[in-house]
């Protein structure tokens, strides 16, 4: 299986819709954050939070749909998935139904690699980008904690890195105390408080401290 790969038969960007990106280590609670976010988004039609297919057992961590291997290479051939990549030796994907949200300008919120990211942000008009982390110490704390069979060796998931410059977050969360302050930080992101490459984001109440990025695109 190659990855990342973005679906090839695509204009060059897609829009007018915003896409959404929350990338970050393993252990830093990216999917808590998102389930909390997605709660208070319900009733919003406009921020659709799409579920990912993978090719691990399913969790009680996670919303994914599970796909078997075949099942998942199947559908990689037939288009059905916007983007796809491997981590830690299994399957991710976002299916193609994103671009469609994207263009009827919906804001679309996904959990993926730090690896798509710099594909991403070609591909699609108005990306942002959120980094989710946590001190190295409480991210072998909840993994050892969560101890998932499918998360593979636990020294491998806490020395992964993506050295790119595609991929320097537009916001950052350092997921550490109330998950419920961090999520509503995450929401007004969601919800268009913060738009990028204006600046220095990432105030107090979102993470701790200030990340500043330039407006190149």
């Amino acid at each position: 299986m190659e990855a990342p790969a973005i679906s090839g038969d695509r204009p060059a960007t897609i829009g007018p819709g915003r896409l959404i990106l929350v990338v970050g280590p393993s252990g830093a609670g990216k999917d808590t954050l998102l389930g909390l976010s997605r709660a208070a988004c319900a009733d919003d039609s406009s921020i659709v939070f799409p579920r990912r297919v993978v090719t691990r057992e399913a969790s009680s961590f996670e919303d994914n749909e599970q796909l078997s291997l075949d099942g998942f290479k199947q559908a990689r051939s037939q288009g059905d998935f916007a983007v796809d990549w491997e981590a830690h030796g299994h399957c991710y994907a976002l299916s193609r139904a994103i671009d469609d949200d994207i263009r009827a300008r919906r804001t679309v919120v996904a959990n993926v690699s730090r690896t798509v990211v710099e594909a991403l942000r070609r591909a699609y008009a108005d990306v942002v980008v959120i980094l989710i982390t946590a001190p190295a110490e409480i991210l072998a704390e909840r993994l050892a904690a969560r101890a998932r069979s499918s998360d593979g060796r636990l020294a491998d998931r806490l020395g992964r890195a993506v050295d790119d410059a595609a991929t320097v977050p537009d916001v950052i969360i350092t997921n550490v105390g109330s998950v419920e302050q961090h999520a509503r930080g995450l929401v007004r992101v969601i919800k268009g408080a913060f738009e990028g490459g204006k600046g220095c984001v990432g105030e107090a109440p979102i993470s701790g401290e200030r990340q500043c990025r330039s407006s190149q695109r």
